[in-house]
């Protein structure tokens, strides 16, 4: 049995308070799905920049009258001091989700990227430290590696930041790593690469790839390849991330204290590959479909390769990923064409 299958079974004989913040969007709704089944006490923060009351309404649909009384909404702010402390109050662990994601959306407004992901991380920090909860695990991300070239990352080289959006996750965890030794505050990073998965908005200027890719598909219209197509990534889904959430959150290996870690499986699928596994996998849905798409420029700030190594993830919180790219894909395709 994995660490994370003993952690299935014993959590719902202990419930706990978890703060998820950013709970309305994609990976926080996903967190509070899986801590409502699991018998948990959830307070969530959400401020619905980026998050939707859809996502909160479609997590009461699949659990229980008795797990959703469990779960607490707080309609606020990170970049609020005072929502953040109120968040707090007599919590356990704390998820911290919340945060303006994309590069592009970062070079073309800074200053709210910096105001939500740096000043907002900093009132969730002194807040939970004040509350004094048992641990602190926030998002971090892969864009923290920068210009480093080496394949695969490992978390303790990295490059320059080559976006404002990788500036403000760097500076997460230089602020968290002060913090826990400077106050004995147990925080973990967890450095992202590429989740995808089910209630990940396919809309907007700043849609991820994977659910842009599909809607379109879906709906027959052009998808849009940036560069030749060869570029790639380390797609990681969404369960995946909820397993090191939950590890990382109730770890109590001293090695694991002010850690950061990758969140990965461990491989690279290039984009033109990623376009024939989304074929593939509608196809498994009974949608043949015609893929019609068209190369761009390059996004300035995109990094040309990245693929995590996950040995410290492994050794040190018991990570286990269970979903590969195409197994991922299968299950988000299934959500997307049941939520057309």
């Amino acid at each position: 049995m994995t660490r994370y299958e003993e952690l299935l079974q014993t959590l719902p004989q202990d419930p706990k308070t978890w703060l998820v913040t950013g709970v309305a969007g994609f990976i926080g709704s996903n967190l509070l799905e899986t801590l409502l089944k699991l018998d948990q006490t959830v307070i969530g923060l959400d401020n619905f920049a980026t998050g939707y009351q859809r996502n909160l309404d479609e997590v009461q649909s699949l659990v229980t009258a008795e797990q959703w009384a469990r779960f607490r909404f707080i309609e606020g702010d990170i970049r609020n001091l005072d929502d953040c402390r109120t968040a707090c109050e007599g919590v356990n662990y704390v998820l911290h989700q919340a945060a303006l994601g994309s590069v592009p959306r970062s070079i073309n407004d800074p200053i709210t990227t910096n105001a939500t992901n740096i000043d907002g991380f900093l009132n969730m920090l002194v807040a939970a430290r004040d509350a004094k909860v048992d641990s602190f695990t926030y998002a971090a991300s892969s864009s923290t590696y920068g210009d480093h070239p080496g394949l695969p990352k490992v978390e303790d080289v990295i490059g320059k930041p080559l976006s404002p959006y990788a500036v403000t996750k760097y500076v997460n965890e230089l602020y968290a790593d002060v913090f826990a030794k400077t106050y004995g505050f147990n925080t973990i990073g967890l450095r992202y690469f590429n989740v995808f998965g089910k209630r990940q908005d396919p809309d907007g200027a700043y849609a991820a790839v994977i659910p842009k890719w599909i809607s379109a598909i879906i709906k027959g219209e052009e998808i849009q390849i940036n560069g030749d197509g060869e570029t790639s990534r380390d797609f990681c889904y969404v369960e995946n991330v909820i397993q090191a959430n939950l590890l990382a959150a109730i770890v109590e290996e001293e090695a694991a204290a002010s850690s950061v870690y990758n969140v990965a499986v461990g491989d690279r699928t290039s984009l033109n590959q990623l376009v024939s596994e989304i074929e593939a996998a509608l196809l498994d849905q009974g949608l043949k479909v015609a893929v019609s798409l068209r190369h761009a420029e390059f996004r300035v700030g995109d990094v040309r390769h990245s693929q995590a190594s996950i040995e410290k993830a492994r050794i040190e919180l018991g990570y286990d990923p269970v979903f590969v790219v195409r197994d991922g894909l299968r299950k988000a395709i299934a959500w997307y064409i049941s939520a057309n």
